[in-house]
């Protein structure tokens, strides 16, 4: 197959590539690393009339250390997050993450704009997103807004940007001192979306957890944070009572559908499982860090 005839846009700077947007009357599509889009368009699934390929704006692939948060910006390539020695100094759990990103190729063509704003229910950095409590920075005509993840993601390949809008940044607050990390995934073969993945960072106050944040993708329409087993950790320690807990309000929280690859019984299974491993990793992380 091959794509339905569009008109082609190289814009050089983000205000031209939102008025290339705007020009388009919401007949427009931004191309970034295109390993969603490309596909879509050769089965034409997705017929734009307009193609932004906003590869040619300087200045938007950065990995930058400022404060408290780790500024990236929409075009930094998947593999440049994997191999980054901030990232995997500050947000280790995201490195860990990056590598179960699809295929090598991939990632070096993959950017975090462009998986943010796909938000495939079983992609990797939607879930990172929610699980640091990822800031956007959406750019418009209108001007700049800023979207944290948890409003952003608001289902199945749907999320807080409009047709004329385009993601130029995440902002990624720091791990806090004394967190551990963990992080669990199964998929059908290595590369593939996961049947279910989870995240955890515990961070101590003393010789219990402060703060507990878990997520978990493919399980769901959207990455989830997990509320009711972050509650349940909060000023408790980790034994094997805790975490059955923790499992349980982890398989809860899930709303995976049967499809080829899995039955839904087997991914909330599946999750909780994952659950378990994350939180063990993050306890033992936590204990020494």
């Amino acid at each position: 197959m091959k794509p339905a005839k569009f008109e082609y846009v190289l814009p050089s700077t983000v205000d031209a590539a939102v008025e290339a947007l705007v020009a388009s009357n919401g007949e427009g599509k931004v191309l970034a690393g295109g390993q969603s889009l490309l596909p879509l368009l050769n089965f034409r699934m997705a017929r734009p009339a307009v193609l932004v390929d906003i590869n040619g704006i300087k200045g938007l692939s950065y990995i930058e250390e400022r404060g408290d948060r780790i500024a990236v910006g929409a075009l930094t390539r998947h593999r440049e997050l994997e191999q980054s020695p901030l990232i995997a100094a500050k947000l280790p759990v995201m490195a860990a993450a990056m590598r179960h990103v699809a295929h090598l190729a991939i990632r070096n063509r993959g950017t975090i704009g462009g998986s943010l704003s796909h938000a495939d229910p079983a992609a990797e950095l939607p879930m990172m997103a929610m699980l640091l409590d990822a800031q956007l920075r959406v750019v418009s005509t209108n001007g700049m807004r800023s979207v944290a993840a948890h409003d952003f993601f608001q289902d199945a390949l749907l999320v807080d940007l409009a047709e004329d809008e385009l993601v130029t940044e995440v902002a990624l607050p720091k791990l806090p001192p004394r967190t551990g990390w963990g992080f669990a995934e199964v998929s059908r073969r290595s590369g593939d979306f996961a049947l279910a993945a989870v995240a955890v960072t515990l961070t101590l106050s003393g010789d219990t957890i402060g703060q507990a944040r878990i997520a978990m993708t493919g399980v769901a329409p959207t990455p989830r944070r997990v509320s009711e087993a972050e509650a349940l950790l909060t000023g408790a320690r980790i034994d094997q009572v805790m975490t059955q807990r923790v499992i349980a309000a982890v398989r809860g929280a899930t709303e995976p559908q049967t499809d080829l690859h899995a039955s839904s019984d087997y991914r909330r299974h599946l999750v909780g499982v994952l659950a378990g491993r994350a939180l063990a990793d993050a306890w033992e992380r936590a204990k020494t860090a």
